[in-house]
């Protein structure tokens, strides 16, 4: 009897357990956007001019960066916003054509969440200070993707028998706080677009950037309005 005693108060204690981690991941899952009207949005000289770069271009600049460092690590963060009662993604816009996710590429050593708080705070912030952090929540990663080669596109995989893949991209997603000040380059802009108008359109937003929608399709994604 008294054995019989213990092992239910044993079930009933791991039962409990796992009710409090399902519990937890349910809140882990759940991300709280606000509307696009609390945050403040502005502009500054950039920190130096950009350059127009052509695909050759960059494929040269990616073989001089792996033949110095090695494999190319980029970081970039998913910051979400509601308009209209619909989720919206926050992208730069460069020349007025290509749209890119907030971020970079990492220095030799560093560390991602380091590296993209940098980054954030260089894209995003009112002086472009990168040593600050400004508060950046960042939370899991939620996708990556791999460049095999210096001229081809990247996959949402690491293709079989690559033996030295020359870029991962790492996509975060940033959790906002109810309002914050977004201060950008003035050679850029910062924009709203809906993730609806994103989801598998590569030919505008390019593959890495269209396959958000689907990557968080595992959360749930709350407004709050008060």
């Amino acid at each position: 009897m008294g054995l019989e005693m213990e092992t239910l108060l044993q079930v009933g204690a791991e039962r409990e357990t796992a009710a409090a981690a399902a519990e937890r991941a349910r809140e882990q899952q759940a991300v709280e956007i606000y509307p696009l009207s609390r945050y403040y949005f502005g502009a500054r000289d950039p920190a130096s001019p950009a350059r127009a770069e052509t695909a050759a271009d960059r494929a040269l600049r990616l073989k001089a960066n792996f033949a110095a460092h090695g494999l190319r690590t980029c970081v970039h963060g998913v910051l979400l916003v509601e308009l209209l009662g619909r989720p919206h993604l926050l992208l730069l816009q460069a020349r007025n054509s290509s749209f890119l996710l907030p971020g970079g590429r990492l220095r030799p050593g560093e560390q991602d969440v380091q590296g993209l708080r940098r980054k954030l705070s260089s894209k995003l912030s009112a002086d472009g200070h990168q040593q600050e952090d400004y508060g950046w929540q960042i939370g899991e990663c939620i996708g990556m993707c791999w460049r095999s080669d210096f001229e081809s596109g990247p996959f949402p995989y690491l293709p079989p028998n690559t033996r030295a893949p020359k870029e991962c991209t790492k996509m975060f997603l940033i959790r906002l706080p109810m309002s914050r000040r977004f201060i950008v380059p003035r050679n850029l802009k910062l924009l709203a677009v809906p993730l609806s108008q994103i989801h598998d359109n590569a030919q505008v937003y390019g593959p890495i950037i269209s396959g958000i929608p689907n990557l968080l399709s595992k959360f749930s994604l709350n407004v709050v309005r008060d």
